[in-house]
């Protein structure tokens, strides 16, 4: 795919911030930007927590739609399930070409099969420590280790 093709796509770009620190959403962004135009910009997590007060300004600076999810037990957060959910939920709309998922997470593993069982392309973002399904799952994977310093 040529880098003319890569700006047309049309890209929701889907934030799991348990997982993913907020100093990496910039690299990120305009890492993702080099695959299409990123059309939903959106981050999953408990906002209420002390250690997520930090990413309000990179939200608002970054035009990235806040998801607020409080845990319904404890040691638990529901981000992924409803990362999950609204991710199929765009790509039911037929508006979009391919997901980027920023997480180290492999509970979104499943998550990467069905967006491409739909025909859009899945691009991850993640540590090192990404754990192997994750990472084969997605049709291109960026290590934040490599960009969080471009």
């Amino acid at each position: 795919m040529t880098r003319l093709q890569h700006k047309q796509q049309r890209l929701a770009v889907l934030f799991d911030s348990a997982n993913i620190s907020y100093t990496l959403t910039r690299p990120i962004l305009q890492r993702a930007a080099n695959y299409g135009v990123l059309t939903v910009k959106r981050a999953y997590g408990d906002w209420s927590l002390p250690g997520m007060s930090r990413m309000r300004s990179v939200l608002l600076h970054n035009a990235i739609e806040p998801v607020q999810l409080f845990p319904y037990t404890k040691g638990k957060n529901a981000a992924d399930i409803m990362l999950s959910l609204e991710a199929m939920e765009l790509v039911n709309t037929g508006q979009f070409d391919g997901v980027c998922i920023a997480s180290s997470d492999s509970d979104l593993t499943p998550l990467a099969y069905c967006i491409r069982r739909e025909g859009l392309r899945v691009y991850g973002f993640g540590g090192r420590q990404t754990p192997r399904p994750f990472v084969a799952a997605c049709d291109s994977f960026i290590y934040t280790e490599s960009i969080a310093t471009a």
